[in-house]
């Protein structure tokens, strides 16, 4: 199970590391920096926390398999809805109201938080004798 959810969120991560690194090259080419906040996030949290996720997975193995699947969905819903919420109510491309982009950046970011707050259990569920070597 661990291995799939390596490589899910290490791929995902990659596709967030190019949209964040196109957001920064068309910032500093437009000479407009409206982007920035998500620009921000996308690499924070959509490339260096998944892959950081995808790398743990990949070293260790967890004791609880629902626990790794729980918050590999929540991290994915978590960095979509936060990034897109945060471009909803930034930019609001689509003009909708003020409501829902607030309620749907707030869901996205609050689905982000407990995806954190699972990986701090999970990184408590490893198997022992996978990482103390004598």
């Amino acid at each position: 199970m661990e291995q799939k959810w390596s490589i899910r969120l290490i791929r995902l991560a990659a596709i967030f590391a190019f949209i964040g690194t196109y957001l920064g090259s068309h910032m500093s080419g437009s000479g407009s920096y409206e982007y920035r906040p998500i620009h921000a996030h996308i690499l924070l949290v959509g490339w260096l926390s998944m892959f950081a996720w995808g790398i743990f997975y990949r070293a260790f193995k967890v004791k609880s398999q629902k626990l790794v699947a729980i918050h590999g969905w929540t991290a994915i819903l978590g960095v979509l809805g936060l990034t897109v919420g945060m471009w909803f109510y930034n930019i609001n491309p689509f003009n909708f109201g003020s409501t829902f982009t607030l309620i749907f950046f707030i869901v996205g970011g609050t689905t982000l938080l407990i995806s954190f707050a699972l990986f701090i259990i999970v990184t408590f569920m490893i198997h022992q004798q996978d990482y103390i070597k004598s």
